[in-house]
């Protein structure tokens, strides 16, 4: 699919104002300059920017509820799918907050760029979740192409009191991640097939308990 495609899939798909176009072809534009030197995608994709990143990071906006408030998107990395949400809530004139957790200063210098060009409620957060040490608070947490969903359910587990609801990422092996981390964790979950592939999946996780 050429770049014309994809961006015409995106607006039939999302309908959002010639505002947020903008400020999506401006993030693509600083995407591909930094992707050069800081690998925040991969170069099998880098064509398909708005189909594997955009389109796949934006279709969560539909399940953020309006008194969610605080949202943190795990291991942002490029900002998917933080930054979307972010220029999603901004188009829906949600009052909520995105956390951009990122351990890589260099990363995390790019997202700050992007949050200040786009002029989102956003806050780059420059730490390593996996610290003992370290706690997030939030209502809603996010996790795309970050760690295996065992290791997730052990963050959340261990580190965030009084979450309501995690989002993860789930792609061609989402059924063997899904019964592993169910050997130890009884997960409850709504699962929903991604609008980008027939064989990703979006997990959304509303309680877990270790076995």
């Amino acid at each position: 699919m050429d770049r014309k495609d994809q961006v015409d899939t995106f607006c039939r798909y999302y309908q959002v104002s010639r505002e947020t176009i903008l400020g999506l072809e401006m993030y693509e534009k600083l995407l591909i300059e930094e992707n050069k030197v800081l690998n925040l995608v991969g170069k099998s994709t880098i064509r398909e920017i708005w189909h594997r990143h955009f389109m796949d990071s934006y279709q969560v906006i539909d399940f953020i509820e309006k008194n969610d408030k605080i949202i943190n998107d795990l291991g942002s990395g490029a900002g998917f799918p933080g930054i979307i949400v972010a220029l999603a809530a901004k188009e829906k004139k949600m009052n909520v907050k995105i956390n951009l957790l990122e351990k890589s200063r260099k990363k995390t210098q790019f997202l700050k760029k992007i949050v200040t060009r786009l002029n989102l409620n956003v806050e780059v957060i420059n730490e390593d979740i996996l610290k003992k040490d370290f706690n997030m608070l939030g209502d809603v947490f996010l996790a795309r192409a970050f760690k295996p969903l065992t290791k997730i359910c052990e963050l959340m587990h261990s580190k965030t009191p009084n979450w309501k609801k995690l989002f993860v990422f789930l792609g061609k092996t989402g059924d063997q991640e899904l019964l592993r981390a169910s050997k130890n964790w009884d997960i409850k979950y709504k699962q929903r097939v991604s609008i980008t592939s027939g064989d990703s999946k979006i997990l959304e996780v509303n309680n877990l308990t270790k076995k």
